[in-house]
């Protein structure tokens, strides 16, 4: 078939009129999606889903116009029907396919004229809702360095501020502080915190008077949108977060905070001293090891000691001190300490969403009394819907009850509430391991190692990914980068054994044992399980249900305990833990 009669042929049998009409048609279909989904907060997915449909969609509706013909007596194949019969059918009429193109042409452009004349949405080019913001680091132009705590103690504010507006989407102030230099463009930052605005703005300090200038930006250009200048006598500041929020939650046509969702019991301190001690505990808590947990600690007690109702350093301290007593094996005197700060946090300020978090994290991780811990988590959540502490420790509870793909979801609010916090990823990289997404777990859990290189145990889920593959030269490189001398020995064992080097298996566990049994007592079964070695796995699951090991937490879920699964003290050990019922 030379050219011409190929192009003669495409025109007998309608392709190029189904081209163009599924091209129009197509269109529209996108312009409605561009509208609709925003509205509806679908999640980017579906519109890049969408695209790929109408694609193959394309490539059949060809085939099928070439292959087929519609006729009066239905569909048949064209290579039946005579070019003579073709012509005589009514239904592709020169003149009720323009009509039809035309009024399909007009609904899209009447779409497209709807996008483009009403009111800005504030979206950039990577996807960010226009309700969402930054706030980046207040910028100390006092002159004196010793101010530096000032402004970064009000940018806390306004980030605490901002998060509790309903349908604001507010980026934690881990990730938010990761810009203080500035050094980025506006459009990279909005890139990396997946931001639509960002909140920036300068403090300075005279004698007894600040003046705080604040500008709301849009992160795709850089655009001012809104600034406002506050002159105030020091003494008020801790009420100007409040005006600045207020304002640029009108200017961004948001609902403001209602009864239920605001943290109105005392969160915060009118008490700077005490604040900069806060701060400074708040960044050694982000470093997430055992030396900075105390660290954390420290500054939080000289915070509580200036300010004992300092209800938000009661509960981040409440948090250290489980994760003290976790990595350290002291959990019978520092898990105590968890307990009572966190239920005191809750009693200064019930309404204060890290309070009931800090709870229920301690119901759930250290004393396993799971529904009551649920309870506290989920009213975290309620108080304050896009907190990140609140997501992020419900996500890490919800996963060890058997609910990985709720466990997920949270894990991903987390960190699209909180991107550059290494908790938020690696949690996320959890919730993926246990759903067997081997590969989006690796890339997550890779992305929170390079997000806190110094974080304890931001190796395992690369190992354990590893050792699920038998990649042992995988989980052997993975492991030796470990830096937590508990956790590495742990997947050195792992990782050796898989590998097949049985000697150096067999050394790395009996150092795991020598060195990290008061800790790794659930580790050093879950080795036992992957080597097969069945009457030694018990024997240290026994140990470690007895020491009150939080591994265990992971007993009904563990993918490395497959090989005990079937033997009845598994079942037994399941029944002693109580989790509740998956629902």
């Amino acid at each position: 078939m030379n050219l011409l009669n190929l192009f003669g042929e495409l025109k007998r049998r309608n392709v190029y009129k189904v081209t163009v009409a599924y091209i129009v048609v197509a269109w529209l279909g996108l312009q409605a999606a561009s509208i609709l989904l925003p509205t509806f907060e679908a999640p980017s997915w579906v519109m890049k889903a969408l695209v790929v449909i109408i694609a193959l969609g394309f490539v059949f509706a060809v085939i099928i116009s070439w292959a087929f013909e519609m006729t009066p007596e239905g569909m048949k194949r064209t290579a039946d029907i005579s070019a003579d019969a073709v012509r005589s059918f009514p239904y592709w009429s020169r003149r009720k396919f323009a009509a039809f193109i035309i009024s399909v042409a007009m609904i899209a452009a009447g779409l497209f004229a709807y996008q483009f004349f009403r009111a800005p949405r504030l979206t950039t080019a990577f996807g960010a809702t226009n309700k969402s913001i930054a706030v980046l680091p207040l910028l100390n132009e006092s002159g004196d360095p010793k101010d530096e705590y000032f402004s970064d103690g009000l940018s806390e504010e306004l980030i605490a501020a901002l998060a509790q507006i309903r349908e604001l989407k507010v980026i934690g102030r881990s990730s938010s502080f990761r810009f203080k230099e500035r050094k980025e463009e506006s459009k990279t930052i909005g890139e990396k915190l997946g931001v639509a605005t960002l909140l920036e703005g300068t403090v300075r300090k005279q004698g007894d008077r600040v003046r705080i200038v604040a500008e709301l930006i849009n992160a795709a250009d850089g655009i001012e949108l809104w600034t406002r200048t506050f002159d105030r006598e020091l003494k008020d500041i801790f009420a100007v977060q409040q005006e600045i929020a207020a304002a640029v939650a009108s200017s961004l046509k948001t609902t403001l905070l209602g009864s239920e969702q605001g943290s109105s019991a005392n969160p915060a301190t009118k008490n700077t001293e005490a604040h900069n001690a806060y701060l400074q505990g708040h960044y050694y808590f982000q470093r997430r090891n055992l030396e900075d947990y105390r660290k954390a600690v420290s500054h939080y007690d000289e915070a509580i000691r200036l300010d004992p109702d300092y209800a938000l350093a009661c509960a981040e301290r409440s948090e250290a001190w489980t994760m003290i007593g976790d990595l350290s094996g002291q959990g019978k005197t520092a898990w105590p300490k968890a307990r009572e700060d966190a239920e005191k946090a809750v009693a200064i300020a019930p309404a204060l969403a890290e309070a009931h978090a800090a709870l229920g994290w301690v119901r759930c991780f250290v004393e396993w009394k799971f529904a009551d811990g649920l309870s506290e988590l989920k009213r975290a959540k309620e108080l304050s819907p896009a907190n990140p502490t609140a997501n992020d420790l419900l996500a890490r509870i919800v996963v060890y009850l058997g609910r990985p793909a709720e466990a997920e979801k949270q894990a991903r609010q987390a960190a699209e509430l909180d991107p550059l916090a290494f908790p938020a990823q690696n949690n996320l990289a959890r919730a993926l391991f246990f759903e067997g997404k081997f590969d989006e777990a690796d890339a997550i859990a890779r992305k929170a190692a390079e997000v806190h290189p110094a974080a304890a145990s931001n190796r395992r889920f690369q190992v354990l990914i590893a050792v699920q593959r038998r990649d042992g030269e995988t989980a052997l490189r993975e492991a030796q980068l470990e830096p937590d001398e508990a956790y590495r020995g742990f997947e050195l064992a792992l990782a050796h054994y898989v590998r097949g080097d049985r000697a150096a298996a067999d050394a790395a566990l009996a150092d795991l044992i020598a060195k990290s049994r008061d800790i790794a007592a659930y580790q050093i079964a879950q080795v036992y399980a992957v080597r097969g070695e069945k009457e030694k796995a018990f024997e240290w699951l026994q140990i470690s249900f007895d020491t009150h090991d939080t591994g265990m937490l992971g007993l009904l879920i563990d993918p490395l305990l497959h090989g005990v699964r079937d033997d009845p003290r598994y079942k037994n050990l399941l029944a002693k833990m109580a989790f509740p019922a998956a629902q």
